[in-house]
């Protein structure tokens, strides 16, 4: 087994064990999607890998705080139920393995918005920006994936504030790495 610590910023990785390889994709689900694809595609040990994504993500019910392994992560800014009358499915949930109940919803949108906040609150607990997009290309390249993310706002006004926490969830994401690091 070989681990590949995934981060979209490096400020989210700044804790990582020393000896574990870090992929730093930048923001976004189509930047996170590209540089896993290729990490994955190029890697020398390939057979081996296990993907741990993590990072930092928005609450979106006020009693969800803390570290959360993800159970089900989905695409939430994409137009599933139209394709879904087209005949096609848009594939837009990712099953974890590891019977995780935690539900992250993934888009490209940087959600401060109350009515945002409260719509994507009847379908996940957390929102982010990367975690589907990472989980859909390990998933079809067939590496096992982990999505590990820390509350770091309530995704609402005070999401501004977000750099703010970074370092601190950073902190608990590294501590949660050393023991998972060990069992795989």
């Amino acid at each position: 087994m070989h681990l590949l610590v995934v981060a979209a910023i490096e400020a989210e990785a700044a804790h990582v064990p020393d000896g574990l390889e870090v992929l730093v994709t930048g923001v976004g689900k189509s930047l996170a999607a590209v540089q896993v694809t290729r990490a994955i595609c190029e890697h020398p040990r390939r057979d081996e890998l296990v993907v741990v994504n993590i990072g930092t993500a928005g609450a979106l019910r006020d009693d969800v705080t803390g570290l959360h392994e993800i159970g089900t992560a989905i695409n939430h800014d994409l137009s599933a139920e139209p394709i879904r009358q087209l005949g096609l499915d848009p594939r837009e949930v990712v099953e974890l393995p590891g019977g995780h109940a935690t539900v992250l919803a993934s888009g490209d949108l940087f959600v401060t918005d109350p009515v945002v906040r409260s719509a994507l609150a009847q379908r996940a607990h957390l929102v982010d920006m990367e975690g589907y997009a990472i989980a859909l290309a390990c998933t079809e390249l067939g590496v096992p994936v982990h999505l590990v993310k820390v509350v770091s706002d309530n995704a609402d006004e005070t999401a501004h504030d977000w750099s703010a926490a970074v370092d601190g969830c950073a902190r608990l994401l590294g501590d949660w790495l050393g023991p998972f690091a060990a069992r795989h």
